[in-house]
């Protein structure tokens, strides 16, 4: 599978502020990216994924815990897939916790799908079923990143995906050498501090090289870049 990691970056490499929900929008934000630049659609057109990939920290906080919902009787069962017939372009989110309440089954177009583990609760798992969200059991203790991707390909069908996720889950990807491209919308702006949300964070592991592909100079300070993953050094 193709994964490409995408994210829209102040110059100092933030997503986000550190007291807002990645995908809850910021009127503070919008004050530095003042116009659109690339947005999903272009991405769509250019990688044409069948797959988007989101973390539950970009929905809920950080330190969210699990939701309390009681485990059904007679649970047996609800630890493999659950999936519907044919076929759709998956809005995939790791949620092995069980943080997050949906209120939709859908995203642009997109049809949800949690990335769960064996270690999930009972309770959350059987919440998804009533609300007939599908779900893959992709890990033990939490979910295993390069197991679930193996499983949307040989379940789904994936061959390409995107990344739209925060800098944990991006760094996760990076680190377990399953990413294949980096693209970056930078925005004129810097946003500091040492707690926002970043392009990769908890990577650990050896330092990455990337090779450029493409540099795009949009005006207005708007700049896209697209670097291949080369070789951990």
């Amino acid at each position: 599978m193709r994964v490409v990691t995408y994210n829209v970056a102040s110059l100092d490499g933030r997503i986000g502020f550190p007291d807002r929900l990645l995908l809850a929008g910021d009127e503070r934000w919008d004050a530095i990216a003042t116009r659109p630049g690339v947005t999903l659609a272009d991405m769509e057109a250019l990688h044409a994924p069948q797959a988007v990939l989101e973390g539950s920290g970009s929905l809920v906080a950080r330190d969210a815990p699990p939701l309390d919902l009681p485990a059904p009787a007679g649970a047996s069962g609800l630890h493999t897939d659950f999936l519907p017939e044919g076929t759709a372009r998956w809005f995939v989110v790791v949620d092995s916790r069980g943080r997050v309440r949906w209120e939709y089954k859908e995203m642009g177009g997109w049809r949800l799908l949690v990335l769960v583990a064996e270690a999930t609760l009972a309770g959350y798992l059987a919440m998804l079923r009533q609300e007939s969200i599908p779900y893959l059991v992709t890990g033990g203790d939490r979910v295993d990143l390069a197991l679930a991707l193996r499983r949307l390909h040989d379940v789904l069908g994936v061959t390409t995906l995107v990344s739209t996720a925060g800098g944990l889950l991006n760094g996760a990807l990076l680190r377990a050498g399953l990413v294949d491209e980096v693209d970056i919308q930078f925005v004129p702006g810097i946003i500091g501090g040492p707690d926002g949300p970043s392009l990769f964070e908890g990577f650990a592991g050896p330092a990455t090289r990337l090779e450029p592909i493409s540099f795009e100079d949009q005006g207005e300070g708007f700049f896209f870049v697209r670097y291949a993953v080369a070789e951990r050094v």
